[in-house]
């Protein structure tokens, strides 16, 4: 693999995940290209982020018509002519079909901001906020993870940090904590794939 590694980040929304992988690229701190952005929202502004950049944003909505299985094949092959070495799920709000993940194997990354194995899906920051104002929590957090299958944010984790939630937080508080720590992490396990620190000798 060459020094730098090439990345396909797909995206939904504002794409402020992948202005800082866009950042980290620029200032060295991650040693990878972002070869293009896909987004399923025509409207993303992540796209206009990546344009802002120089990095060929695409817009691939799925036609209410067409196979959820149909779409994610015609998604791998477009995915596929940018050549990635990893393709980055930054607030990409569709659960990939194995008719797009078998075509990358154990090259998908997702984040998610939730612990391992606590509020999987949608909504997950505000569901982790209200089971703290039950009681029921103490803290959230963040997890970056790849993605084997199917499953919903249930593959196995690179990187994961605790957010603990105060009585004094409000939703948009603990949002705004959460996206710091989204930031960050995202790029340091990126980081940690393209060049894995070699195993400690016995």
């Amino acid at each position: 693999m060459p020094d730098k590694a090439r990345l396909v980040v797909l995206i939904s929304g504002t794409g402020t995940n992948l202005q800082a992988i866009l950042d980290a690229c620029r200032i060295g701190t991650l040693p990878a290209d972002v070869a293009a952005v896909v987004s399923n929202k025509s409207d993303a502004f992540g796209l206009e982020r990546a344009r802002t950049a120089g990095v060929p944003a695409v817009a691939r909505p799925k036609p209410k018509e067409q196979d959820r299985r149909a779409y994610d094949a015609q998604l791998a092959d477009l995915v596929g002519s940018y050549r990635p070495d990893w393709i980055i799920l930054a607030g990409w709000m569709r659960v990939l079909s194995d008719n797009f993940l078998s075509r990358f194997p154990n090259r998908v990354i997702n984040l998610h901001p939730a612990l391992p194995g606590t509020f999987p899906g949608t909504h997950a920051i505000e569901r982790a906020f209200e089971a703290f104002g039950k009681g029921e929590i103490r803290e959230t957090g963040v997890m970056v993870h790849l993605v084997p299958d199917e499953g919903v944010d249930s593959g196995p984790v690179l990187l994961q940090e605790a957010v603990p939630i105060s009585a004094a937080d409000t939703l948009a508080t603990l949002e705004a904590r959460i996206h710091t720590v989204e930031h960050r992490l995202l790029v340091q396990a990126i980081a940690s794939v393209i060049h894995p620190s070699p195993d400690p000798a016995p």
